[in-house]
This record gives structure tokens, sequence and C-alpha cells, in this order.
């Protein structure tokens, strides 16, 4: 048999790296998609083939004429996006793109209850599944004012990272951020505030092309950076059969198929993991699932060739990620530094999010490139009131 040609898109992605080496072992020929040499997917040891190429979300036409210029030099079996911009890309041009390639994408009249919050706090609160009470607009917001306690959140439709993230502790703020984010991050959603005293979770799952659930793996999130709202520095696998259940009736609902990474986080007020967002692609905590034993890339294998998939639901659990380059930051600024469970200074049971011994140049490449990318995050959240 051939061997499956793969393309991820793209090599800056943090979860390239798990995805390469897997699909490499399990016979796959594969070829990263990087904008610059310092891409994990261009330094690490594991793809076949890297290549240098351009995408920007903000050209969008060109970034899709340059792809398809790709796919019709090299045939690809499979592309897989690794970010939001790619997978959204993908996800619109999907049947002209199929006539190429194999984009591994939902069409976008299912993708878009999975990258817009609302139509998938919209979903939540229709069908019962935990998630905070959500208001689609300012409008909407204001009709039910005297109902609603504060703090509130006001964050971006779509997005990722927290970006755009706020919360107003009274109204003159909250209308005050609201126009000036609106205009800067497009449309938002304000929020009930669910206080970040307990545990956030991410919810790992695989639907197949028969719409059953083949693999689930949760893990807490023990700590984040930004601290008031961010991504996953820590995070552990956990036994939680009740986030599986939640999660598993959302996708059902969407009529979703293929990978689906869901955020959600504990309410302290009433003991339930409420459901935040859906991530429509592979996310960059994966690595834990592997080392937990889920083989995301031998799921996604065999629905492409139409094979039986197998059940993946034997999680170990207890297995812990770090992604060093933000937990130090998390450590800089928390105040729980000393504190905190697990210990900041434990490294038992441990893999690394970037490092690994076996391929140990994307560990250097990586830290060069997020020292740029460190500040220019912090430009982007900056809003000025």
């Amino acid at each position: 048999m051939d061997k499956i040609k793969v393309l991820l898109i793209e090599g800056r992605a943090r979860q390239v790296l798990p995805l390469a080496k897997s699909m490499r072992d399990l016979g796959a020929e594969v070829t990263t998609y990087n904008g610059s040499k310092l891409d994990p997917g261009y330094s690490s040891k594991y793809p076949h083939r890297k290549l240098l190429a351009f995408f920007d979300a903000r050209q969008p036409e060109k970034s899709l004429d340059v792809l398809k210029d790709e796919l019709k030099k090299y045939h690809y079996d499979l592309v897989i996006p690794l970010n939001d911009d790619i997978a959204i890309l993908l996800s619109k041009h999907k049947n002209e793109l199929g006539e190429l390639t194999t984009p591994i994408v939902k069409d976008w009249e299912t993708f878009q209850f999975a990258c817009d919050k609302l139509k998938t706090m919209q979903v939540c609160m229709a069908n019962g599944v935990p998630c905070p009470n959500t208001f689609a607009s300012l409008d909407d917001f204001l009709s039910q004012e005297s109902s609603v306690l504060y703090p509130l959140v006001v964050k971006p439709r779509t997005g990722q990272a927290a970006v755009g993230f706020h919360i107003s502790e009274d109204k003159a703020d909250l209308m005050e951020y609201y126009s000036k984010a609106e205009k800067k991050y497009g449309p938002m959603l304000i929020q009930e505030y669910i206080p970040q005293t307990d545990i956030q979770y991410k919810c790992e799952m695989y639907v197949d092309r028969e719409g059953t659930l083949k693999a689930a793996c949760v893990f807490a999130k023990n700590r984040w950076y930004p601290i008031n709202g961010g991504s996953s520095t820590l995070n552990t696998t956990v036994d939680r059969p009740d986030i599986i259940e939640s999660c598993k009736t959302l996708l059902e609902k969407i009529g979703w198929r293929g990978y689906a990474d869901i955020d959600l986080i504990q309410d302290p007020r009433d003991n339930k993991a409420k459901v935040m967002e859906i991530n429509p692609r592979i996310t960059g905590s994966v690595k834990i699932c592997f080392a937990a034993g889920v083989n995301f890339s031998k799921l996604i294998l065999q629905d492409f060739r139409k094979e039986n998939v197998e059940d993946a639901f034997n999680v170990k659990y207890g297995v812990q990620l770090r992604y060093m380059h933000t937990d130090v930051l998390w450590f800089l600024k928390s105040k729980e530094r000393f504190r905190c469970t697990p210990s900041w200074f434990n490294f038992i049971n441990c893999v690394h999010q970037i490092f690994s011994w076996a391929d140990m140049w994307p560990a250097v490449t990586f830290t060069i490139q997020g020292i740029g990318k460190f500040f220019k995050d912090k430009k982007k959240r900056k809003i000025d009131i």
C-alpha cells in the first residue's frame, strides 16, 4: 500500500511535533508547511519534507492561491490544519480544495457552530449542556440587564489564546470596553463570569465518519497564562465521565465529525464543569493525549482509509504536560507560585510541550521565535480605555 501523504499546516504550531512523529511512525509521509526556519515543523527531524510557504490570515485569497499551487504541484492525501485561521480557510473552501486533496475539517455550515463561541453557547443553552449564561449582543444584554450580576466577561465571538478577553466590574467599564473591542476584534459577546477559583478542563474527542464517538481524553488545566484567562501551562489527565457526556451531547447536536477540542471551566457555585468553547482543530496540548495512550493520528488515518476506527478510551490518568515557556511566565506573575498544586518544582511523570531528548532542535528555535511572539501578543491583547 502506498504511503498516505499528509500536509500539516502550520509548522509554527506546537502540535506539529507529536503529529509529525506519530504520523511518521504509522508509515505516512509527512510534510510541514512553515513560515520560518525557526518553526518547530521546520526544525524537527520528523517531517519527510519541509516547505517554506506563505500564509497570512489577513490575506486569505493570496494564502488560498499559494496553498492551491502547492496542492497542484505535489499530491497530498490529507491536509490537516493546526490553527483556527487555517481551519477556517480550509472549511470555507472545502468543496473547492476537495478536488485536490482531503481537508480534515468539517463543512462550513457545521464548522461555524464550533469556531463561533456564540453559536456554541446557543446550542449548549438549547440542549441543557452546562455553560455560562451568554448574551448575543449589547442590545440583548441591555434588555436583560436587570437580572444580571457583575462581573461580566466581554470577549470576541471568534479567536484564540484569550485575545480580547476582558472582565468588566460595572456597566460603565463594560460599555466602554465593548465599543473599542468590537472595532478591534470584530463581533463580541457578553457572558456570565464564572469565578476562576476552580479547575479548567479540556476534552479531546474523536467522532468517526459514521458519527460514533471513538476517543475521549480529559485533562485539567492546572495553571494557565495569562493568569486572568489564557492557555494552559500545565495539564494533567483526569477521569471525568460527566465532562465526556456533556461534550458528547454537544458534538452530537451540531453533527460533528472528526477531531474536536472543548474547553470547560468548573463552576465553584454549583460544582458543574461548563463548556466555554470548541476549538475545531487539533489543539496545541494534544501531546498529553498521545502520552496518555490516545493516538489521534491513528484514528485519523483509519477513518481516511475507511477502516474500522478503533476505540481509544483507555486513558492513563495522572499524566502531565508542561509548556515550560509560559509556565515560567506564570511563576513570575502568580502569587501562588510556592503554594500551587502540583508543585511548580515537580518534574516527575511529566512530558514537555516542545522539548524532547530525541528531537532537541525545535526547543531552541521555538524559544527564539517565542520571545518575539510574546511581545507581539502582549501588544495585541492591550486596549487603552
